[in-house]
């Protein structure tokens, strides 16, 4: 989808589409009042009949209104009081769905009538060109019947004046580059575990960085692997017929002498728990279980299409985790690339298995931070539900940061506790570490395991088991946390 921004005339505004916000500024916003004028106090008196009102998510679509050049008029709801930053980008997703369900290529958007507590117009470029292009995904390689892509194409965003004009339209190509990276993101989750194996997934790094100057991939095989000492990592692929992967993706978008960030993804591309196998009710959904690589490739395509200045170093331990007779049991004694070794008490706690070793190869980038992204634990689900992420971390200043991010994007995280009395849970007869601290805090123990490979950096955990995808009748991939980590890196530059 194409943005630009527009200054000028509403009324002699060629467009298929033009649409303007009622909200609390009612009739007294300078555009809904020119458009009043225009069509002979039409808008009065939609208003007056109740036509036009302040509901949530309300539309009034008029075709080929008289007095404008614009072929149809939409005025939506924009709330009747100052919105926050959740009730604003709930009112751009109604938007969005209902302009992309149209059959529109072009439309010239007014946001003049939106009041957002303490957000300027950037921040609402950014959202709304982020909630069209997020609207648009479309995902249905294997219906025999396709649905018609949606054929909005160009919008505009109507401005008041030239006056701030550089910041606006450097926000709606962030928004964009956010919405295309999520949309990358949700297709690698919603594709079938036949499809989306760890094989694929490194090929699909691979195309990515073959878009892109500054961003380079490699893949370490299984006997590489071997040759570091992952042994936790290898535990988890070894009942599976699927080669394990480890994809490095290098994005040099700063200076040489910058030290990277570090994104690592949980890429578990079909989960059965192994030996420790799930019930078969919703076991579908664990193609999912790669949702955290999803992430770091989509929101690594976002950062260099926008081409922020950053370096940012994405890390993907790719695996299947399936049983046979070959598969790690429950009371294996596996040794991590640390030197660790680990008593394996649930093989379905195979997330931390293969995300150790990753944290450890992170170590080899010298970074400035590391952040780890997965669906880690159903503990998390049953804590947060599918509102937040559930956040960790061993530096208040990383997690503060990631916090405020997620308040301006409303891809928000809840941070937990890392305290040393839930880190005992693990200790294990047989080993350093157990995989498991049982049923209690399974979200910050989990969460423990990770900590004990992260001493040597400042390092925060995101576990999006909650967050990563919708079940039920909306089942699908939901892209986050793409527009969470985007706008923590883009914070990162202008800090």
């Amino acid at each position: 989808m194409e943005f630009n921004t527009f200054v000028g005339q509403l009324t002699t505004r060629k467009t298929e589409c033009l649409v303007l916000a009622y909200g609390p500024k009612g009739l007294d916003c300078p555009d809904l009042q020119q458009i009043d004028q225009a069509t002979e106090g039409l808008i009065a008196r939609l208003i007056k009949k109740g036509d036009i009102k302040y509901a949530d998510g309300g539309m009034q679509l008029i075709n080929e209104p008289k007095g404008l050049a614009a072929e149809r008029l939409l005025i939506f709801s924009a709330g009747k009081e100052t919105l926050n930053e959740q009730s604003c980008l709930n009112t751009l997703s109604s938007l969005a769905g209902h302009l992309t369900k149209l059959p529109i290529k072009s439309a010239s958007i007014s946001l003049e009538g939106i009041a957002v507590n303490e957000r300027e117009r950037p921040w609402l470029a950014q959202q709304l060109a982020r909630k069209l292009g997020e609207a648009a995904y479309l995902f249905n390689p294997f219906k025999a019947r396709e649905k018609k892509p949606v054929s909005l194409g160009k919008v505009s965003l109507i401005c008041p004046s030239k006056q701030g004009l550089g910041p606006v339209k450097k926000a709606l190509l962030l928004g964009s580059a956010i919405a295309n990276g999520v949309n990358r993101s949700r297709e690698l989750g919603d594709l079938p575990g036949n499809i989306c194996t760890p094989s694929y997934l490194s090929s699909q790094a691979k195309e990515l960085a073959d878009q892109y100057p500054n961003l380079d991939c490699k893949v370490l095989s299984e006997k590489q692997m071997e040759a570091l000492g992952m042994g936790s990592l290898l535990s988890v692929t070894a009942g599976t017929e699927q080669p394990a992967k480890m994809i490095v993706l290098e994005y040099k978008g700063g200076k040489t002498r910058d030290k990277p960030i570090v994104l690592v993804g949980k890429g578990v591309t079909f989960d059965s728990g192994g030996i420790s196998l799930k019930p078969g009710a919703g076991m579908d959904e664990m193609k999912y279980d790669m949702c955290g690589a999803a992430s770091v490739i989509g929101t690594l395509s976002a950062i260099a299409e926008y081409k922020l200045p950053l370096n940012v170093t994405g890390i993907i331990p790719a695996v299947e985790n399936m049983p046979s007779g070959t598969a790690t049991r429950p009371g294996d004694v596996v040794t991590s690339m640390s030197g660790q070794t680990i008593e394996v008490l649930n093989t379905d706690a195979e997330g931390r298995l293969i995300l150790c070793d990753a944290l450890t190869y992170a170590g080899r980038y010298k970074p400035s931070f590391v952040i780890d992204i997965a669906t880690l634990t159903g503990a998390c689900v049953m804590a947060l539900g599918s509102h937040a992420s559930g956040l960790l971390s061993n530096d208040d200043t990383l997690a503060q940061a990631l916090e405020s991010a997620g308040q301006t994007s409303g891809d928000r995280v809840w941070r937990l506790p890392l305290w040393n009395e839930y880190d005992k849970q693990l200790k294990s007869n047989f080993a350093d570490m157990a995989n498991i601290g049982g049923r209690e805090a399974g979200t910050i123990t989990a969460a423990c395991f990770l900590g004990r490979f992260t001493k040597n950096y400042r390092w925060a955990h995101l576990d999006i088991a909650g967050t990563a995808w919708n079940s039920g009748t909306n089942k699908g991939a939901t892209g986050r946390p793409v527009p969470l980590l985007v706008e923590f890196l883009a914070g990162q530059v202008s800090q």
